[in-house]
C-alpha cells in the first residue's frame, strides 16, 4: 500500500512513506521526530508507527533519523530536525502534499524538537504554516524535576526519575554530576524560579493529577557550581515551556497526549494550559494506564499494549479531522 523512500538531507537520514494510490487531491504532509532522550532510536525502530499512521491517514510521512548525542553534539539535534523539516516544506509539490496540511509531531524527546520547530517556523514567513503540532508524552522543561508527576513516577518503567537526569547529562556531553542536586531544583536561580512560576508550577496542576501522592516541596537554595554545571537545561532550546506568550500565542493548533504513569506528564499539562490560555486550540488525550515509551512497542504483537494503541487510534482520528 505505501512507497518507502530513503534519503538524506545535510547527511540527516530521512524515511518518506507515500500512499500508492494516485491522490485524490493534496495529501497532508506528517514531520515524525522519534523519542529516545536525543541519545538513543531510530527510524527502524518507530517503524510500524510511521506505516500505520501513513495508510491510516492516507498521508505523506517522513520520519526523520537525526543524529544522535553525544557523538552528534547538542543542539544538533535541533538542526537536523530544523533541515529536514526545511526540505520537506521546500518540495511538496514531489510528494503532492498540502501546503495548508501540514503536521508537525513527535514522541518525548521528538516531541520536544517538533515544539522548538514549530516555536522556530514563526519567524520564516516564506514558507508555508504548520497546520497543527502534534506532542506525544513530551519533555518541555528542565526547571522543576519536582512536580507532582516526577514524585509520583519516579520509580515507574521505563523513565525513571534519577535516568531524566542522567540522560539530560548524556545528551549534553557532560559527566553526570549533582544529580540530587538538580532533582531537588537546586541549579535554578531564585529570580528565574520567580519569573516562571506562573508556567512551572505545581500549583498549577489541577487536583485530580495530586491525589496519588504528592508532596509540595520544601524551599531549596541556590548553587551557583550546579548551574553552572547544567545551564543548557533552562534554555529555551530545551526548555520551549519557558517562551513568552507571544511567541505561544502564534503556535498552531496542537494535539498532546499525556500518561498517567510517566515522569514528563506534568509537562504535557502545563503546555496543554499555556497553549489554551494564549488563545491555541488544544486536543488532549490523557492515557490513564499509560507510561513513559509505550509507543516503542507499538505493533509489535504481544509486546505491544492495548494503551498504546488507543493512543495511535486516537491520535489518527485527530490527523484525519484536520
Amino acid at each position: 500500500e505505501l512507497l518507502i523512500k530513503d534519503l538524506k538531507v545535510d547527511e540527516v537520514p530521512l524515511r518518506i512513506y507515500q500512499p500508492k494510490r494516485p491522490p485524490a487531491g493534496k495529501r497532508r504532509g506528517i514531520l515524525y521526530f522519534h523519542g529516545g532522550a536525543g541519545t538513543f532510536g531510530s527510524i527502524r525502530a518507530f517503524e510500524r508507527l510511521c506505516l500505520y499512521i501513513a495508510k491510516k491517514c492516507n498521508s505523506v510521512v517522513v520520519s526523520v533519523g537525526y543524529r544522535l548525542a553525544p557523538e552528534h553534539p547538542y543542539p544538533g539535534q535541533y538542526f537536523d530536525c530544523l533541515n529536514a523539516t526545511l526540505y520537506f516544506m521546500r518540495n511538496l509539490e514531489e510528494y503532492h502534499v498540502d501546503p495548508a496540511l501540514i503536521i508537525i509531531s513527535g514522541d518525548s524527546c521528538g516531541a520536544n524538537f517538533a515544539t522548538v520547530i514549530c516555536q522556530i517556523l514563526l519567524n520564516k514567513r516564506d514558507l508555508p504554516k504548520v497546520r497543527a503540532q502534534v506532542l506525544l508524552y513530551p519533555g518541555l522543561q528542565g526547571i522543576d524535576f519536582h512536580l507532582p508527576s516526577y514524585q509520583q513516577n519516579a520509580s515507574v518503567p521505563m523513565l525513571f526519575r534519577k535516568l531524566v537526569i542522567y540522560f539530560c547529562f548524556r545528551y549534553l556531553n557532560k559527566e553526570p554530576s549533582f544529580l540530587e542536586d538538580i532533582l531537588q531544583n537546586c541549579h535554578v536561580p531564585e529570580s528565574m524560579k520567580r519569573k516562571y512560576k506562573k508556567w512551572v508550577s505545581a500549583d498549577i496542576i489541577p487536583d485530580e493529577f495530586k491525589i496519588r501522592g504528592y508532596i509540595p516541596q520544601k524551599s531549596t537554595s541556590y548553587k551557583p557550581e550546579v548551574h553552572e554545571a547544567i545551564k543548557e537545561l533552562l534554555a529555551i532550546t530545551f526548555s520551549p515551556l519557558l517562551a513568552e506568550d507571544s511567541v505561544i500565542c502564534q503556535l498552531p493548533e496542537s494535539y498532546i497526549v499525556t500518561c498517567e504513569f510517566d515522569v514528563l506528564r506534568d509537562d504535557g499539562l502545563l503546555y496543554k494550559k499555556r497553549l489554551e490560555d494564549n488563545g491555541v486550540r488544544v486536543t488532549w488525550y490523557h492515557s490513564e494506564s499509560g507510561f513513559h515509551g509505550i509507543l516503542a512497542f507499538f505493533g509489535y504483537g504481544i509486546f505491544s499494549f492495548l494503551s498504546g494503541k488507543k493512543i495511535v487510534d486516537s491520535t489518527v482520528n485527530y490527523i484525519n479531522s484536520l
